[in-house]
């Protein structure tokens, strides 16, 4: 795919670009699917896997501190944050998906590096895997418009 992939959306032109994807390893069946659907979209898009850069982390919660480290790091043009909460019987949940979700932003917004959030919150694992493989899909066509984007805004 070496055209700019044009409809609605902007550029999703790959090439050239450094991804890095933080996959928390939580619900792990499920984030590996985001993770799946997510690279191969990648590929598709003509990002080489040598511009990739995969990490596992525990869970949701700690998605945002690895986010920050690649951000950081200036190796990267976009990101990709990949969990999935699911609702229990607790507050749990609740704090969990705000927290993670306000850290991913936080981190986008204070590096300047865009990040697609990709972390599922869902009531129950049917609506996970029912979102999981277009969440990653569309993961990956965020990182790399957002990326084309700003690359054209500077």
């Amino acid at each position: 795919m070496k055209e700019a992939d044009q409809g609605d959306a902007g550029e999703l032109i790959g090439e050239g670009l450094r991804i890095g994807i933080v996959q928390a390893r939580f619900n792990e069946a499920l984030t590996a699917k985001l993770a799946q659907a997510c690279r191969a979209e990648l590929e598709r898009l003509d990002v080489d896997e040598s511009d990739i850069r995969h990490v596992i982390v525990p869970g949701a919660l700690e998605v945002p501190i690895a986010l920050k480290a690649l951000a950081e790091s200036g190796d990267f043009d976009a990101l990709v944050a990949l969990g999935c909460i699911i609702r229990g019987e607790t507050y749990h949940f609740e704090l969990v998906a705000n927290e993670s979700g306000a850290g991913v932003s936080r981190v986008a917004l204070d590096t300047g590096v865009p990040i697609a959030n990709a972390i599922l919150t869902v009531e129950n694992e049917a609506q996970a895997w029912a979102r999981a493989e277009g969440k990653g899909r569309d993961a990956a066509r965020v990182a790399v418009e957002m990326a084309n984007l700003l690359e054209d805004l500077s």
